[in-house]
């Protein structure tokens, strides 16, 4: 049901150093890196099947702590209907759905803000 989570850190390289030298011995590690905002680094961590579920990126601009949960969505259809139920419902749509090539070809997602402020996605991986 989870696709990836990701947090929110103060400094991305001190969390990735300790996740690495922490939960290495486990199997984790960088899957891969990328400049987020303004230039912040954004890691995306991974065990042995190389998909990288774990995410650690900077904080918001504003300093209101965020998580970001993804769920993994069946088909195209489905991250449509949550977008659907979204808009429905009141809910802030942060990203409607589309292709996000930055992240791979075929990923296809929707984020939405839940009541607490986070930043909660449907995608699939086409």
């Amino acid at each position: 049901m989870l696709d990836h989570i990701s947090l929110q850190v103060a400094d991305v390289a001190t969390s990735v150093a300790f996740y690495e030298q922490v939960f290495g011995p486990a199997g984790l590690r960088v899957i891969m890196q990328f400049p987020g905002r303004d230039g912040m680094p954004v890691a995306g961590l991974g065990g042995p099947d190389g998909q990288p579920r774990f995410w650690l990126g900077p904080g918001r601009p504003d300093g209101v702590p965020e998580t970001h949960i993804a769920f993994a969505a069946p088909d195209r259809a489905a991250v449509d209907a949550v977008h659907a139920a979204a808009v429905a419902a009141g809910v802030e749509v942060l990203h409607g759905p589309r292709e996000f090539p930055e992240y791979h070809p075929g990923y296809y997602g929707v984020f939405v803000r839940d009541p607490d402020g986070n930043n909660v996605e449907a995608v699939h991986h086409g």
